[in-house]
């Protein structure tokens, strides 16, 4: 689940995009808490089929009720951008002010941006034919809200537009991986 501020209004409508530069993802329950969905007045809850989806909208790991995968996340990024192992890991704050510049386009819209698909990996989106895939195992994987297709093949030299942040995927690059709904590994 993902959280980007209250984006919906008394009548439950969508009404804006994101409030807030804090896009994280957080696990469906935690220590007994329970949510009516589109509470007015309270954060919009966001459903993204597996981590990997979350992480090509911008979200990173939730640093409450995701911890360890937060902690893991923070140290790949650190890793992914090169930065000294005695360095303190970057806080939360510095990575979303990355990652909003990352995400969002001057004009509001999703910023992507093109890469060979041989220097992505695993775990990364694409759009591949005006869809979103996964890259995973070698193949792309068709997204849908079900969960992910067969397998398409596509040549490692072509050039792709990538959903998944850089940052993000530097991070999945330096040893951050996603998880991955099961439907990635049942289409074959």
């Amino acid at each position: 689940m993902g959280n980007r501020g209250v984006l919906h209004d008394a009548q439950k409508r969508i009404v804006a995009e994101h409030r807030l530069e804090r896009w994280i993802t957080c696990v469906l329950t935690f220590r007994g808490r329970h949510r009516e969905v589109f509470t007015p007045g309270r954060y919009t809850e966001l459903f993204f089929l597996d981590e990997a989806t979350s992480l090509a909208a911008g979200h990173r790991p939730c640093a409450e009720c995701r911890r360890s995968r937060y902690e893991e996340f923070r140290a790949a990024w650190a890793r992914g951008r090169g930065e000294a192992a005695a360095a303190p890991l970057p806080s939360a704050v510095a990575i979303d002010a990355v990652l909003h510049a990352e995400r969002l386009s001057p004009d509001g819209g999703k910023k992507t941006y093109e890469a060979p698909l041989s220097s992505l990996p695993d775990g990364s989106m694409i759009e591949h034919a005006g869809l979103p895939h996964l890259l995973w195992r070698g193949s792309l994987r068709p997204w849908s809200f079900e969960g992910y297709g067969p397998p398409l093949h596509a040549g490692g030299s072509a050039r792709v537009t990538v959903l998944t942040p850089p940052s993000i995927v530097s991070a999945i690059r330096a040893g951050f991986e996603p998880q991955i709904h099961e439907s990635a590994d049942r289409a074959r």
